[in-house]
């Protein structure tokens, strides 16, 4: 396995790559996770002056047969956030290697199965009534990436998609944790609804359910979002 090291809108220095390879030590990563797939290093720099003590960011991914763990830094160069998110890596391999040799009788089904438990879970409602769509025809309109824009618009600087096999709550909060972000997505094993957790004060969680009601899809604009609280 190799690790591969890029840049987003900024060059990364030989020497800098060598430092990647002394730092992420593979031998010590393939003990705590035996079936790494790919380590991939992605190095972004912050323009702005204001935040000069962040402006480089360093995400690490590392792909497995098991779940995905990602750990990100910023510091005011890359060699210092490439060392935070070298740590952060190594704490969430850790508690990853812990957790798999602790737990016992669970069982999750494979992304292969995933259309079994949830039909027509990648099938998105995306169709418009016919008096919008005459609306839409004076306003110029633009693709990025999925999302078709309205004139300015939103701009979509960044898009991700993953692969989802359904889950408890308690494996979601854990795999939140793993990636270290404040929110997970993940599909409920019991409802087959996707649903949403998320890190409240201190130790707080919140979780938020998604379901259809076919009486709300028949009364609702197409055009209308959904609205959360928290």
């Amino acid at each position: 396995m190799d690790i591969v090291v890029k840049g987003r809108k900024t060059e990364v220095p030989e020497r800098f790559r060598k430092h990647v390879a002394e730092k992420l030590n593979l031998e010590k990563i393939q003990k705590l996770d035996g079936k790494v797939i790919s380590l991939d290093v992605e190095v972004s720099k912050e323009p702005n002056p204001r935040q000069a003590d962040r402006s480089d960011r360093v995400e690490i991914t590392l792909r497995s047969r098991g779940p995905v763990i990602r750990a990100e830094a910023a510091a005011s160069d890359p060699y210092a956030a490439l060392d935070l998110a070298a740590e952060k890596l190594d704490a969430r391999l850790r508690k990853q290697h812990d957790k798999r040799f602790s737990r016992r009788g669970s069982r999750r089904i494979s992304a292969a199965e995933v259309p079994d438990h949830v039909p027509g879970a990648a099938t998105l409602n995306g169709t418009g009534a016919a008096s919008v769509e005459e609306e839409r025809e004076a306003v110029p309109t633009k693709k990025i990436g999925s999302l078709e824009v309205q004139g300015d618009g939103p701009l979509v600087v960044r898009e991700k998609t993953h692969v989802a096999a359904p889950m408890t709550l308690n494996q979601a909060l854990y795999e939140m944790e793993l990636v270290g972000h404040d929110f997970y997505l993940f599909v409920d094993s019991e409802t087959k609804e996707p649903s949403v957790v998320y890190r409240r004060h201190a130790y707080d969680y919140g979780v938020i359910h998604l379901s259809t009601d076919t009486m709300v899809t028949a009364t609702s604009s197409p055009e209308a979002g959904g609205t959360l609280g928290g």
